[in-house]
């Protein structure tokens, strides 16, 4: 059977509105259990401002102990009142609830704390969702009434993208929406035939539109 997700790659950004860096990964292995280490080549993101993940510092090392755990951190607790809506949000089998890789895949990994995210390589399995967001929508001031709830958007593939070769655009009819994210948008080059229903999950504005979230479903 084949596995919803790869590898899950660590991202970080200045802010809000800044490119993303692919700064390290996690990988499962049957013997060892997850393990994680960063890129070598990581003079862009410390140009930026990049500072490694406080619980692993050496960003020459490969991590293999109590990774998960450590990671798992920035979950939300099980026995919060919020947990049934915060389980509809992001798409999560409430079978799955144990599985804290699952989890940091579906959930990003998301904190106020800090601008780390968790980007699943996720596979294209029939009957199979999940929620990622959009990126570059700072760039383009886009008016609240464009878009809502449950709307249908569709997608282009943007290969020849200078700076990311997997590179997916978004519309809503024939208006720019922005971009899936990085890692998430690998998914869109595996599928052979028709490409997966993409509606609206949430958006966050202020004046302009400052977050589109989105449902992927195969």
């Amino acid at each position: 059977m084949k596995k919803e997700f790869g590898n899950i790659y660590l991202s970080w950004r200045k802010g809000t509105g800044e490119s993303r860096h692919i700064v390290g990964i996690l990988k499962q292995n049957a013997t060892i259990g997850v393990q994680f280490s960063y890129y070598k080549d990581l003079k862009n993101a410390y140009a930026d401002g990049f500072i490694p993940y406080t619980e692993f510092p050496k960003t020459d090392e490969i991590y293999k102990n109590d990774v998960l755990n450590i990671f798992s951190q920035r979950l939300i607790k099980a026995e919060r009142s919020d947990i049934s809506d915060f389980t509809k949000f992001w798409e999560i089998d409430e079978r799955k609830m144990h599985d804290k890789l699952y989890l940091l895949a579906h959930t990003q990994g998301l904190s106020p704390l800090d601008n780390f995210e968790f980007l699943a390589n996720f596979n294209p399995i029939k009957s199979y969702s999940f929620v990622t967001e959009l990126a570059g929508l700072s760039h383009l001031k886009l008016l609240p009434s464009l878009v809502g709830v449950r709307d249908s958007l569709k997608i282009e593939l943007d290969k020849t993208n200078p700076k990311d070769g997997y590179a997916v655009k978004v519309f809503k009819n024939d208006i720019f929406l922005g971009y899936i994210k990085k890692i998430h948008n690998k998914v869109f080059h595996k599928i052979k035939g028709n490409y997966p229903s993409i509606t609206v999950k949430a958006v966050d504005f202020n004046g302009v539109i400052k977050r589109i979230f989105i449902k992927v479903s195969f």
